[in-house]
């Protein structure tokens, strides 16, 4: 990896830092939306499952309109993303952590919430990215 050295910190190239931006734009773009219509089509799972009963009750109408709701929030995130980088990285940090917050509240499903964890991360580092993007575009 090539760096730059600015007093005594090393940083990234630019050019390594457009290519992390460019995938992680890429992936938080492409996820959101894949699982967001598969909240309509229930290829990849029974989405309903992963509804908390303690949502589910505050929610008006049942689980599985809950969930279509939820894959129109998720279509529309992946979308801000692909436009608006900057904005679009921290809803879906901030929709991951909710999804995380369901299912450890579910006392299930640990395993998908330490993944969307890492996801949550990766979508920072996006916010980082776009962010540091928007400065050096100044």
């Amino acid at each position: 990896m090539t760096t730059t050295t600015s007093s005594s910190v090393t940083t990234p190239t630019s050019v390594g830092a457009e290519r992390a931006f460019l995938l992680l734009r890429t992936v938080f773009t492409i996820a959101p939306i894949a699982f967001g219509l598969d909240k309509f089509l229930g290829l990849l799972t029974d989405w309903d499952r992963y509804l908390a009963p303690w949502i589910n009750d505050i929610v008006p109408g049942t689980a599985h309109q809950a969930m279509l709701a939820v894959g129109v929030i998720e279509v529309a995130a992946g979308i801000v993303v692909a436009v608006a980088p900057r904005i679009g990285s921290l809803v879906v940090a901030g929709w991951l952590a909710g999804i995380i917050l369901d299912l450890v509240t579910m006392g299930e499903y640990y395993d998908v919430a330490l993944r969307d964890f890492g996801l949550l991360v990766g979508a920072l580092a996006l916010a980082a990215l776009a962010f540091d993007r928007g400065r050096s575009a100044r």
